[in-house]
């Protein structure tokens, strides 16, 4: 029974979830319909120049770094899941933390331990007088990115890999079919939907990437945009530019459901493996070894440098700078985690006994995580100048107020960008506690003269505390880590942590770089280890 105080509560959710769906969907459509604006002598230039090596760059990327943590994701999965050797239950979690890791921190890690002047080079050419080597080559950034991408991979095949039937391994097997034929016959491709759907999250990540390639001087579309708003100082050849950023998304979230199609696997009745296949001697060590150099590479190595590099000029930099920063990184991610959540609960609420076709309708709301930031920012700056010259500064006017900019440039941009672009991160705990209530709980409550805000107050809010908080640290750190989005939309003076990142390893300074950093890391290892207790339940 619904009481009417409910019923008149609903449809005002329902409008408010439906503002929250448009605020998305706009970025998406000024960035679509940039190319009503006349950009030619710009785009003379791009394509007489850089074109063709953007769209080169970025297919090199897109197929590197999708075979990368394809090869890494799911061979380590199925080691740690199928074999036992030594030390596999502690690399069954381990293995993720190089998650916590951004990849544009591990970008200038290597090159401040591999390029022509980095201690290992200088040492090579000095004591042995080995030629020098550039490590800025497009292998190394497709390196860099798998290292810390493949745990998407790692994860969703580790799980498949669990779920499947040791029945069938065991017929497969008893067929005829040795080791690597069960794997490559029977166990991969019902493990298939799992890992494309890793594989795509890679890839949606590789696009958004900006911190990488910059630091390489490795151009792709973000870089692209970046130079177009704040090198020509057009914002519309930037959002052109964007749109086919958004087109590769397009094509990529395209492939994947083709790629997984319309097929079916049937798991067998029971969904444990009878034992781990034991694996000894100097296979067993190989195995360790090779689970150890992945680790190692993406994240003990790179923690490890940028400590040094801290204690090295630590005293220097925890000073009142370093202090802002970490200020306004934080009060940042605070106030987005906060509006996120917020919104997410909404939007959980309106979709909970909604229709099939409202359904649908409130869960584009998350497509905001399939753009890359750098496309969000430049539609959320047109979305918001067009707001100001059409409804605000003409309001000022009226209202015999000076004209000045209200949105753009300011706090309110970048919060728009963030809840836009990690409001799927934060759908997803909510989604899953609001499923745990019974309905005939918060209906008792009516029932017994329970108002439509008792029963969110006492009944709801209580029960959805544990998602609420997991959606909130989630978006907490995505906020710290997010480059692109912060690096176009923050406000004169309001640098933080990732912003700092970027400067000074945009002078070389890798060693001012590694405190923020290392902020970075340490804050990341929060949702990886709310990860890492969920997977390994």
């Amino acid at each position: 029974m619904i009481s009417a105080g409910q019923k008149s509560l609903r449809p005002l959710s329902r409008i408010a979830a439906s503002v929250a769906v448009l605020a998305v969907l706009a970025p998406i459509l000024v960035v679509i319909f940039s190319w009503g604006s006349d950009q030619t002598e710009i785009w003379q230039h791009l394509i007489a120049t850089q074109l063709s090596s953007l769209l080169r760059n970025t297919l090199v990327l897109l197929m590197g770094v999708g075979l990368c943590v394809s090869v890494l994701g799911i061979s380590l999965a199925w080691l740690v899941v199928m074999c036992d050797f030594p030390g596999r239950a502690k690399f069954e979690w381990l293995l993720m933390l190089p998650m916590a890791v951004p990849a544009y921190v591990l970008a200038f890690v290597v090159l401040g331990l591999f390029d022509f002047s980095g201690p290992l080079q200088s040492f090579l050419s000095r004591e042995l007088g080995l030629p020098l080597i550039d490590v800025r080559h497009e292998a190394v950034v497709v390196l860099v990115l798998s290292l810390v991408l493949y745990p998407y991979v790692y994860m969703l095949a580790r799980s498949a890999f669990l779920s499947q039937s040791s029945d069938t391994i065991e017929a497969a097997r008893s067929l005829g079919s040795g080791a690597w034929g069960a794997f490559f016959r029977v166990a991969l491709p019902m493990a298939r939907p799992a890992i494309i759907a890793g594989v795509s999250l890679a890839l949606m990540e590789t696009l958004a990437d900006f911190g990488t390639v910059a630091v390489f001087n490795y151009d792709t579309f973000t870089t692209a945009i970046y130079k177009a708003w704040f090198g020509f100082f057009s914002l519309q050849a930037a959002a052109q530019l964007a749109s086919l950023l958004l087109l590769f998304v397009a094509l990529t979230l395209f492939a994947e459901k083709r790629l997984r199609g319309r097929r079916r696997y049937v798991q067998g009745s029971q969904l444990h493996h009878h034992f781990r296949h034991p694996l000894t001697g100097l296979r067993a060590w190989a195995v360790t070894a090779y689970c150890l150099l992945v680790l190692s590479v993406a994240f003990f190595l790179p923690v490890l440098q940028m400590l040094i590099w801290a204690f090295e000029v630590g005293a220097a930099q925890l000073d009142a700078r370093f202090g802002a920063l970490l200020w306004h990184s934080l009060s940042l991610a605070l106030q987005a985690s906060v509006l996120t959540v917020a919104i997410a609960t909404l939007l959980a609420f309106s979709r909970w006994r909604a229709g099939p076709r409202q359904r649908a309708f409130f869960d584009l709301a998350q497509l905001g995580y399939a753009l890359p930031g750098s496309v969000l920012a430049v539609g959320v700056v047109i979305s918001f100048s067009r707001i100001e010259q059409q409804l605000l500064f003409p309001l000022q006017a009226w209202l015999g107020m000076e004209a000045r900019s209200v949105l753009v440039g300011t706090v309110l941009a970048l919060l728009a960008a963030y809840w836009i672009r990690f409001l799927a991160v934060a759908s997803g705990p909510i989604d899953a506690s609001l499923l745990r209530i019974r309905p005939s709980i918060p209906d008792a409550a009516r029932t017994l003269g329970a108002r439509p805000l008792e029963v969110l107050w006492r009944i709801y809010l209580p029960m959805l505390r544990p998602g609420l908080l997991t959606a909130a640290i989630l978006v907490f750190v995505d906020v710290i880590k997010e480059m692109p989005a912060t690096l176009l939309l923050r406000p004169y003076g309001w640098d933080t942590l990732a912003v700092r990142i970027y400067e000074m390893t945009s002078e070389g300074e890798w060693q001012r770089a590694a405190l923020p950093a290392l902020t970075i890391v340490l804050l990341g290892l929060v949702p990886v280890i709310i990860s890492i207790k969920r997977t390994l339940k």
